[in-house]
C-alpha cells in the first residue's frame, strides 16, 4: 500500500542543488552583514552622527524601492542562476573596490565611498533576492516547500550571525583593507557556489508582455490576497519603526561604551536569536495556527525593542536583542512559508520582489527613520517610541485583517487527511477486484 509520507525538515538537502543554493545563500549574506558593520562603524567613527548612520539607510533604500519590483520581472523571465552569479560577481566588485580605495586613495572624504558602495551593493541585492526565491522553489519538490522556508531561512541566518562577527573581529584585527578583501573573498565563494547548481529554465513568459505590464500581474496578485499584503505591511511598519539595528553603533559608542568587537557582538545577538527559531522550526514549524503566531511575535519584537532602548547593561542589551531575534526568526518562518505555498511559480519573483519592496526596504527605510528619530527625540527615546508603535500596529492589523489572524498553514494535517483518503481509495480499489474475481 503506498501512502504518502511527510517530508523530513532536512530532506530539501538531498538536492544537490539546493545544497549549493544554502551554501550561496550563507556566503552571500555573511558578506552582506559584515559588509554593514564595518561600512557603520566607519561611518559613526568619521561623522559621529546618527543623521549620517540614517544617511546609509537612504543610499540603500533608493535602488531597493525602484529596482526590487523590476528585479521580480527579470527573475521570471531569464534563468536564475545566471543572475545571481552576475549579483554576487557585482558584490565582489564593489567589495574589492572598497579595499582598493582604503588601501591607495588619500583624499579624504570619504564619506560619499561609503554611501556609493551600500547605493550599488543595495541595488544588486534587488536582483539577487528575487531570484534566489524563484530558483529555490524550483530546485526542491513542492510538498517540501515548507521545510525549505525553514532551512533557507536558516543559512541566512547563519549568514547574519556570522557575519556581524567576522566585520567587527576583522576590523578589529586586520582593520578596514583586511576586511573588505575578507568580504570579497566571502562574494567570491558564492559566485563559485552558484556556478555550480544546474541551469533550471523559468516558465516562458508572453512574448508581448512589456516589463511594466509582468509587474503590474505580480502586484495585482499580491494585492488580491489579503493574508499577503497584511502580512508584508505589518512586517514594513514593524520594522520601519521598531527596527534599531541601524543605531547599534551609536549604542555601541555613547550607551553602552563598547567597542568593534563589542558592536559585532550587539549586531550578532538579533541573529543568534533568530538562530534558535529557526532550529526549533525545523521541527514544529509554528504554521498550524500562523495568522495567529505571527501577530504574537512581531509584538514579541516590539516589546524587546522598548527593553533594549531603556538598558544601559550590556548583558541586558545582548539578551533584549536576542529575544527579537527569536520572535522575528519564527516570524520569518511564518512568512517565509505563506511566501511559498500561496505563490504559482509563474509569478514566483515578482511576488517575491514585491515582497522584498515590502520587507527589504523596511529595514533601509528603517534606518533612515531611526537617524531622524534620534536626531529629533534623542538615542534612546527614539527607539523605545518605535517599540511602542510596533506594538500599536500589531493592534490595527489583527482588526484591520481578519483573514490573516485566521489564517493557518498546516501541511502535515493535510498530509495526514491525504493518507487517509488514499488508503481509503486503495481499499474500495482493492474491494472490488477481489468481487470481480469471485463474480
Amino acid at each position: 500500500m503506498s501512502l504518502v509520507e511527510e517530508p523530513s525538515p532536512l530532506a530539501p538537502l538531498r538536492s544537490r542543488d539546493y545544497r549549493r543554493l544554502f551554501v550561496a545563500i550563507s556566503l552571500g549574506t555573511m558578506a552582506g552583514r559584515a559588509l554593514a558593520v564595518v561600512l557603520g562603524y566607519e561611518v559613526f567613527a568619521l561623522t559621529g552622527s546618527t543623521l549620517a548612520l540614517g544617511g546609509m539607510g537612504l543610499a540603500a533604500a533608493v535602488p531597493a524601492i525602484f529596482g526590487a519590483l523590476y528585479g521580480g520581472h527579470i527573475a521570471d523571465r531569464y534563468l536564475r542562476r545566471s543572475i545571481l552569479q552576475v549579483t554576487f560577481g557585482i558584490l565582489c566588485l564593489c567589495a574589492i573596490a572598497l579595499t582598493l580605495s582604503k588601501a591607495f586613495y588619500t583624499g579624504g572624504g570619504e564619506l560619499w565611498i561609503f554611501y556609493a558602495a551600500v547605493f550599488v551593493a543595495a541595488g544588486a541585492k534587488g536582483f539577487l533576492d528575487p531570484a534566489a526565491t524563484g530558483l529555490e522553489a524550483q530546485v526542491v519538490p513542492h510538498e517540501q516547500l515548507v521545510s525549505t522556508a525553514v532551512l533557507t531561512a536558516t543559512c541566512w541566518l547563519i549568514g547574519a550571525t556570522v557575519g556581524p562577527l567576522l566585520g567587527g573581529a576583522s576590523f578589529a584585527w586586520m582593520g578596514p583593507v583586511g576586511s573588505y578583501a575578507m568580504i570579497a573573498a566571502l562574494c567570491a565563494g558564492a559566485c563559485l557556489a552558484v556556478t555550480r547548481i544546474g541551469p533550471v529554465p523559468v516558465q516562458h513568459a508572453p512574448v508581448d508582455q512589456s516589463a511594466w505590464s509582468s509587474i503590474v500581474d505580480g502586484v495585482s496578485y499580491v494585492a488580491g490576497r489579503q493574508v499577503l499584503w497584511a502580512s508584508m505591511a505589518l512586517d514594513l511598519f514593524a520594522v520601519l519603526f521598531g527596527g534599531t539595528i541601524a543605531m547599534l553603533p551609536a549604542f555601541a559608542g555613547e550607551v553602552l561604551h563598547v567597542g568593534p568587537l563589542g558592536l559585532g557582538a550587539l549586531n550578532a545577538a538579533p541573529t543568534i536569536g533568530a538562530l534558535a527559531a529557526m532550529l526549533w522550526s525545523t521541527h514544529a514549524p509554528p504554521i498550524r495556527h500562523a495568522g495567529r503566531n505571527l501577530l504574537t511575535t512581531v509584538a514579541g519584537f516590539g516589546a524587546a525593542m522598548i527593553i533594549f532602548a531603556i538598558s544601559e547593561s550590556f548583558t541586558l542589551s545582548i539578551a533584549a536583542l536576542f529575544f527579537s531575534g527569536i520572535f522575528d526568526g519564527f516570524s520569518e518562518v511564518i512568512r517565509r512559508s505563506m511566501l511559498r505555498l500561496l505563490s504559482p511559480d509563474r509569478l514566483r519573483g515578482r511576488i517575491a520582489s514585491v515582497n522584498m519592496l515590502f520587507v527589504g526596504t523596511s529595514n533601509e527605510l528603517g534606518a533612515l527613520e531611526s537617524g531622524l528619530a534620534a536626531a529629533m527625540f534623542g538615542l534612546v527615546r527614539s527607539v523605545w517610541l518605535g517599540g511602542a508603535a510596533a506594538l500599536c500596529i500589531v493592534a490595527v492589523t489583527a482588526i484591520a485583517a481578519p483573514r490573516l489572524r485566521r489564517l493557518q498553514l498546516d501541511p502535515p494535517r493535510r498530509s495526514r487527511r491525504l493518507r487517509k483518503q488514499i488508503s481509503e481509495q486503495e481499499q474500495t480499489v482493492k474491494k472490488n477486484q477481489t468481487l470481480q474475481r469471485f463474480a
